[in-house]
Order: structure tokens, then C-alpha cells, then sequence
């Protein structure tokens, strides 16, 4: 699995607090296969503001640390960006940072309100040649309300990237319901950990994992969680 939302670079958001418990979270990702993993802090205006150029380098030292304890899994950088107007003069600025310094940007939604500049904001990113990727859809309260907005977004040019561990209801029994409805209508595009914490999803990708294979197939889930995140990774 290629993982492309992750929080564990130590105490930047509300992820991984020290290096050790980041490592031991790299170390957890690697045991059940793993190869790749995209660290994406939060970036959230008034919150989280760490500078892209500090966070690069954060993860060099990660990367080098990782190495020299022979751990094999390759990480890169990106951000998971709070959904805000500005968001292309941020990009322009080198403040945001894209996954993998790829066309690609993860964004995150209000849980509880929908976003009523969101279409807006949307076409500014593709004019921009820059795909949105939304985080998470399964969680947000309009599209539990009505999964088929899902369906409008994909159609505006997002890409959506759901939580494996929603299938265990691990963010409660409307976003379980609502991720499978959007697996069973091929509306997911990649599904990724959103790892913030040890011992919480990595052990139990597996049996995730397996829950989504019978949804949709080995063939679909590989796709998933393999074939689409890698064209991140070759910015295709």
C-alpha cells in the first residue's frame, strides 16, 4: 500500500507527538506492507501554519533516520490544507505544499457545514492545473446527508480519497455507511490511513482491507490503494 494521508511528523499538528512515536508508527506501516507514505500536517489558517520549506527538511531527517535503522519505507511530503479562498496565491507563494510536489492537493472540508464557495474555489485550483483531492468525504455531514453530492464534486474535477478505517466505524456508523455506499458506486479514488496516533489503524489494515475486497473486489481495492496513489507519486 502506498499511504498518502498521514500525520507523523512529531508535534506540528495533531499527529504524532515525538520522534520516537513517529518512528514507531513508520515502523508499524512497514509490518503490514507499506512502502510508501505522504506526510500531510495539517494546514490550518489561525491552527497549524508550519513552513513548507521547514517541513521538507523535517522529513529529510525523518527519511534519514528511517534509513539508518534500515526501515524501507520511502516517505514524501505534502499537506492536508484546510479548505480556505486563497488557496491558489498560498500555492503561488510556495506556502502549501502539493503530495509529492505533484499536481495534487489533499483538502479538508468543515465536518458539520458545507463549504458555499466550494465550486468556486474548485475551478480556480483546476484552471491552475490543480487537482483537489478531497479527505475524508465519508465524514463530512452534508455528504452523509446526501452521498450523491459526492458524485457533483467528482464531476466539478475532484479526486476523493476515503479513510480505510471507515469501514470499521472507527469515525462512527454514518461515515461506515456512507463509505460503503460510495465504494459500491466506484466515488472513491484512493483510500489512505489518516494515521495520527500508534497502535490505531495500521494494525488493522488487514482486516480492512478485507472488509473492502468484499465490496469491491481485490482488483478495485489494488486499485485503490496501490495503482491510483502511485500516479501521485509519478505526478500522472
Amino acid at each position: 500500500m502506498i499511504d498518502i494521508h498521514s500525520h507523523l511528523i512529531p508535534n506540528v499538528d495533531d499527529g504524532a507527538k515525538t520522534p520516537q512515536e513517529t518512528i514507531e508508527l513508520i515502523k508499524e506501516a512497514e509490518k503490514v506492507g507499506i512502502t510508501d507514505i505522504i506526510l500531510t500536517p495539517h494546514y490550518i489558517i489561525n491552527a497549524y501554519e508550519q513552513n513548507a520549506n521547514t517541513l521538507i527538511l523535517l522529513k529529510d531527517k525523518l527519511q534519514q533516520i528511517i534509513d539508518k535503522d534500515n526501515i524501507n519505507v520511502k516517505l514524501h511530503i505534502g499537506m492536508e490544507v484546510y479548505i480556505i479562498n486563497n488557496l491558489i496565491d498560498l500555492l503561488k507563494q510556495n506556502v502549501l505544499l502539493t503530495l509529492a510536489n505533484s499536481k495534487y492537493l489533499l483538502i479538508e472540508l468543515p465536518m458539520n457545514t458545507h463549504v458555499q464557495y466550494l465550486d468556486i474555489i474548485i475551478f480556480k485550483l483546476i484552471e491552475n492545473n490543480i487537482i483537489p483531492i478531497i479527505a475524508h468525504p465519508e465524514r463530512y455531514k452534508f455528504i452523509q446527508e446526501n452521498p450523491d453530492k459526492v458524485e457533483e464534486l467528482i464531476e466539478s474535477g475532484c479526486l476523493m480519497q476515503s479513510n480505510i478505517g471507515s469501514i470499521l466505524g472507527i469515525y462512527g456508523n454514518h461515515a461506515k455507511q456512507t463509505v460503503k455506499y460510495l465504494l459500491k458506486n466506484d466515488l472513491v479514488h484512493f483510500l489512505a490511513t489518516d494515521t495520527h496516533r500508534k497502535n490505531t489503524i495500521y494494525p488493522l489494515l488487514k482486516k480492512a482491507t478485507k472488509k473492502i475486497e468484499k465490496i469491491i473486489g481485490k482488483e478495485k481495492t489494488e486499485e485503490l490503494i496501490k495503482i491510483n496513489p502511485q500516479k501521485i507519486l509519478n505526478n500522472t
